[in-house]
Formats: structure tokens, sequence, C-alpha cells
């Protein structure tokens, strides 16, 4: 089989895949039905990991001999929204332009999944001494919040893998490092009272405004810091305020203020750590607003805490990846966050390198291009080599 059949078969499933939407919001059931309806006449049988009421699972299956030494090749399913989006083709279907795919998750990271799947067959007919696994995640994209039931069951169930190949959208090019994130909401509740009155009540947005103050004075000292040398662009932790909304009308003190933040940090730096001295003065806010009114107060909740990522001296997943993709690069690391933090975390070689530019995920118009499916082809094709020596 040539790249470029393989990644023709891939394109038709990509169509397929497409075609169900996965957003974040919704289920992912449909997509991983369709999954084990290709993979049952291969005689495959994989183990789904849902959620707690079952509206989505992780999906995982192994090709080929269970055995030590696989490599799992995982991705996420979930998409972003297409809502308020100018695209000019239907979203929800595979269209070419010219050299291109367009379509929500054509890059991130249905290509890769749909390359995985056409894979499966050449792996069941080929003679494998070592396995490849798949492992298809749920809601990635609203803080990695699917994958780690996932990952411990892989660790508790599976023969040791020898790597992890995360594929998000890297050009084919194998990245070793990426930030962490974490995600928060505070709530403010003050009291209401006419605003002219400021003396009977506690306006919520003003409190959050000195809170968000502070981290808005965090965000500048963490600019401050990191390794100007290192591989991450920007070099540094970052964190921005991203969702603000709060009040009724303008002469009225808020009763309602909610903000959410998200901090993303470079290896070696624990944001519960960061956070910590914001994190006391919310709730010192909090106990002096119950103090004037039992019903006031700030409330902060942990959306999300996805670990970050780093390069590995000499790993196995990077020398394997490195291999297979052609790349004698530099050593590369990316500012967004991704599953294989939670992957090395759970002590797993990892890597990242995937078809597609990380500039067109999350795009109106989102697209691959065929030549990146056909680089994956090839990255494929090669794998299943590899595994049978």
């Amino acid at each position: 089989m040539t790249p470029d059949t393989l990644a023709a078969e891939a394109t038709a499933i990509l169509s397929d895949l497409i075609a169900i939407d996965t957003t974040s919001r919704e289920s992912n059931l449909a997509l991983i039905d369709y999954v084990e309806d290709r993979l049952a006449p291969l005689g495959v049988t994989g183990r789904r990991v849902g959620n707690a009421d079952g509206s989505k699972a992780n999906y995982y299956a192994t090709l080929g001999p269970v055995v030590e030494g696989g490599v799992v090749l995982s991705g996420h399913s979930d998409v972003v929204p297409v809502d308020g989006q100018p695209w000019t083709s239907d979203p929800w279907v595979l269209t070419q332009r010219g050299d291109r795919l367009f379509g929500r998750g054509t890059c991130d990271m249905k290509g890769y999944l749909a390359l995985a799947l056409a894979t499966a067959p050449l792996a069941m007919r080929r003679d494998l001494q070592r396995p490849v696994h798949l492992a298809f995640s749920y809601d990635e994209e609203v803080g990695c919040l699917g994958a780690p039931a996932m990952i411990g069951e892989i660790a508790r169930t599976l023969p040791r893998p020898a790597a992890v190949v995360v594929g998000e959208p890297t050009n084919m090019e194998v990245v070793a490092g990426h930030k962490g994130i974490a995600t928060w909401v505070v709530a403010v509740t003050g009291h209401e009272a006419h605003s002219s009155l400021t003396h009977l009540g506690i306006s919520a947005n003003m409190v959050a405004v000195r809170l968000m103050q502070r981290l808005a004075d965090l965000a500048e000292r963490l600019a401050t810091q990191g390794d100007p040398d290192g591989p991450f662009c920007p070099h540094h932790a970052t964190l921005t305020i991203g969702q603000v909304e709060g009040g009724t009308a303008v002469n009225i003190l808020a009763r309602e203020c909610r903000f959410a933040f998200d901090l993303r940090t470079i290896p070696g730096q624990d944001p519960e750590a960061i956070l910590a001295p914001f994190l006391r003065a919310c709730a010192e806010a909090d106990a002096s607003l119950r103090a004037r009114f039992p019903g006031a107060g700030v409330e902060v909740v942990r959306r999300s805490l996805t670990p970050s990522f780093a390069p590995e001296q000499n790993g196995a997943a990077e020398t394997l990846a490195r291999r297979l993709a052609g790349d004698n690069g530099p050593v590369r690391a990316v500012p967004y966050a991704a599953e294989a933090g939670q992957f090395q975390q759970a002590g797993f070689s990892t890597i990242i390198c995937g078809p597609g530019s990380i500039e067109q995920a999350h795009q109106p118009d989102e697209y691959i291009e065929i030549d990146q499916m056909q680089r994956g082809a090839a990255f494929m094709l090669r794998l299943i080599d590899a595994l049978r020596a």
C-alpha cells in the first residue's frame, strides 16, 4: 500500500467523521459507534470508558498481539463550536477545494483519527510483533476532562506500551513539550441596592474588578519570568481572563458577577502554588462580604487542571516518532495544552505528532491539506513496518 492510497482511504473515513457533530457540548457516542462498527469486522473488540451519566465515552482497543512494547495512537473525538463563525461551506460536510479539505475537525483532530482507522485493517493483516493501541477520548477541548479515566485503565489493563503518539496538528513535525492549563471560575455574590445608596448594598462587579486586578498584576509578574532560551513561545507562563458577566442595570448595585480565567504554565511550575495568594484574597473577600450580608460571598471553582508536558531526555516516543516522520529538527514545544501531559504523568513515554496546522484549528473554514494526510499516511505505514520487527 502506498501513502497516497492510505490517505485516500482515510479521507473517505474523514468525511464520515466530519458528518458526526461531536462539539463538546454534544454526545460523542455516535462517533464511538462508528469506530466500533469499522473495527468489529476486523475482529477487534475495544472498551468504552464512559462519563458519569453515560452520555460520552472514551474508547481504546488493541490491534495485534496483546504484548508489551506497542504504540498508542491517541486523539480526541470532540471539536469546538462553529456558532457565529463565517463558514463558506457546510462545516459538517467534508468539502475539497484545491488541495485542501474543509470541515470542522479536519485538522483538530479527526484527520488523525481517520488515518488511525484507515491503518487498522493493514495492522490486522500484517504479522505484527508488537501492537497498535487506539485511544480516542472525549472533552479534550473543554479541559482534557475525559482522557484521565481512559489512561488509568490503559495503565491497569494493557501490557506496557513503549510509546504514545498524541496526534494534535503539528504539520507532522515532532513536538516534545506543551504548557499545562488550569481554568477557574470565580462567582461573586453581592447585595442589590439603588446605585446611589452604596452603603446599603455591595456591588459584585466592584468586588470582582478588584479580584481581577490581582490576576492582571500576576500576569505581568509571570511575563518577567521563564527561560528566554527555552522551547516555549511565549517563554513564560500566561494568565488571561476570558469571560466576564455581571450586573442587571447601570443604576443597580450588581448582585452577581462571574469571571473565568486560565493559567498556562511551563513544565516545573505548580499552578496552584502560583495562584495561592489570589485564592487567599478570594477567601478573605468571601469572609468580609458574608459578614455584611449572609447571602453575599465569593465562590471559586476549578474547572480543569491539565499538567504540562516536558521534553524527555532520549525519550523512546520521540526517538520513534522522529524516525517515522523523518524529522531531525530542533526540540519543539507548543503553548497550548493537550493530553500528552496526562499520558506522561501516568508514566508513558509520549510525543505529539499529527497532520495539519494548529493555525487552522478552531477557525472558520478549518482545513487540512491533502499533502498532510499523505504525510500522515506515510508515518502510519512506517509504524506498521516498525512493529513487525
